[in-house]
């Protein structure tokens, strides 16, 4: 394994009685080992048992590609990969951990896809594996007791290979996970991060965890795992698109741009991979370039077709000063108090109150300028939420309160209309209706006083939702996979009213 501080993981070799699984176990001590300068014991397990299926059909043994080879050579105990598409990554993964699994006795590795089409695709990949081993293997300490659409066990050597789905909220629960890989994290549905939380917790400190995604949107939990990976001890892996050797054309480039002599001269790019780039852009459009990353922070930006302009909200997280005051634990921030004789709004987008999921958010504006002044976001009920914004309205000079009534927000208003009179009346009834024909408004409206006055808006959460919000292949405005828009909602009912 490449990089440092490796810590090497228990085999239990004295717990396995089977001569033949003693012998694979001597193989998982020394997996990473040199048989030879540059040739580890793993490539030759690995080009002598696993087979995969080329893109032709065929069935032939795992030849690692550049990008593979790189991984191998680079990664250490915690890694994140941001690549291009059809890299070869997660096939390599998935080698990489099968043969752990197999010559580490005691060894329980999981990959988790994105969604269950995702997960069954890789599934397929791990059982072709099992498959294609030696009937000796697979009749003798390789034997498997249960092989099913999700999950291979190995009972004489105690060890364990799932595949799950993101989807699934108990995904890898009540496991300890020694290799895990998270796979295309950046399209996680739900509370990606809290996911993600539970899974690592389950890997202990020897253990080995891969976070691998392509790019959706500069936003959400694998966008904020990358920016982070330094302080939280992670390996970052980049793979652009030219280092697939599929990816090129019979066919040579003429008359290059500035930008594509700039490509050759920087990565050494052929007129072939210049040609097949050209193809790309006019296949794929906005799309090539998260799809076939180039560079990284270019993909981020150039993913998802955000709402709001990524550079304008970029430049202001820079400039940003923090909260004067924090409440809660962090729940509520303060950026400035309340004046006497200032009229304040305070828009409310409110949540089920359940620990996973949305939030429910809350931001309060001084009416005359738009500035904002505070923040609240947390998992609240109804009643917790309403007690929470009447405490904010009255803080604020008896704020003008705009709740969002959709769903929730009924028994909000409820819970409000017993303690609080300033509520924001439409159409003879409290609170805010958002609606298919308002809330494109209302988002545009936010969206250009950011754009405009991007010194108005204080809040660090509020900006990096705004960076995960994004346009849908139907037109339609949400935060990316694994991401939230709670802030955005609030803040757009605010300025609105």
């Amino acid at each position: 394994m490449g990089g440092k501080d490796v810590v090497e993981s228990p085999t239990k070799v004295e717990a396995v009685d089977d001569p033949d699984s003693i012998e694979l176990a001597e193989y998982g001590r020394k997996l990473d080992g040199e048989l030879a300068p540059g040739y580890l014991n793993r490539d030759f397990l690995t080009n002598g048992l696993l087979k995969i299926r080329e893109k032709g059909g065929h069935l032939i043994p795992l030849e690692l590609n550049q990008a593979q080879r790189e991984y191998q050579n680079k990664c250490t105990r915690r890694n994140i990969v941001l690549k291009a598409r059809q890299m070869g990554i997660t096939t390599y993964i998935a080698s990489r951990f099968f043969l752990s699994t197999i010559t580490r006795p005691g060894t329980v590795s999981v990959q988790v896809a994105h969604d269950q089409a995702a997960a069954e695709e890789i599934f397929r990949i791990v059982h072709r594996f099992v498959e294609n081993l030696p009937e000796a293997m697979r009749e003798g300490p390789l034997k498997t007791s249960r092989l099913n659409a999700r999950q291979i066990v190995f009972e004489k050597i105690d060890s364990a290979y799932l595949v799950e789905s993101a989807a699934d909220v108990n995904a890898g629960r009540g496991l300890t996970i020694h290799n895990l890989h998270c796979s295309e994290v950046a399209r996680w549905p739900g509370d990606a991060a809290e996911v993600l939380a539970s899974l690592r917790a389950a890997v202990p400190k020897y253990g080995e965890i891969v976070l691998e995604s392509t790019p959706n949107g500069a936003g959400g939990c694998f966008y904020d795992e990358w920016q982070n990976a330094e302080e939280k001890g992670y390996t970052r892996h980049f793979f652009p698109w030219w280092w697939e050797k599929g990816y090129t054309i019979g066919h040579r480039a003429e008359k290059l741009t500035a930008e594509e002599e700039a490509l050759v001269s920087r990565f050494g790019l052929t007129r072939e991979q210049i040609a097949f780039r050209r193809e790309l852009q006019f296949n794929f459009g906005k799309l090539a370039r998260q799809e076939y990353a180039e560079t990284p922070e270019e993909c981020f930006l150039a993913s998802g077709e955000c709402v709001f302009e990524v550079d304008v909200i970029e430049r202001r997280l820079a400039e940003l000063r923090g909260p004067v005051e924090t409440r809660e634990n962090g729940r509520i921030e303060i950026y400035y108090p309340a004046v006497r004789g200032r009229e304040y709004v305070i828009g409310v987008d409110p949540a089920g109150g359940g620990s996973e999921g949305d939030y429910a958010a809350a931001q309060v504006i001084e009416r005359a300028s738009g500035l904002q002044c505070a923040e609240l976001r947390g998992h609240y009920t109804p009643v917790e939420l309403a007690r929470r914004v009447s405490q904010m309205g009255k803080e604020y000079n008896d704020a003008l309160v705009a709740v969002e009534r959709n769903n929730h927000g009924a028994a909000v208003l409820v819970c409000l209309e017993q303690d609080y009179r300033n509520l924001y009346i439409e159409r003879g009834q409290s609170g805010w209706l958002t609606t298919s024909a308002s809330r494109p408004r209302m988002i545009e409206r936010f969206a250009s006083e950011l754009r405009q006055t991007p010194e108005k808006f204080e809040s660090r959460r509020l900006l990096e939702e705004c960076k995960a919000f994004v346009r849908k292949e139907d037109g339609s405005c949400a935060a990316a996979s694994g991401a939230h828009d709670d802030l955005v909602m609030a803040m757009g009912v605010a300025v609105s009213v």
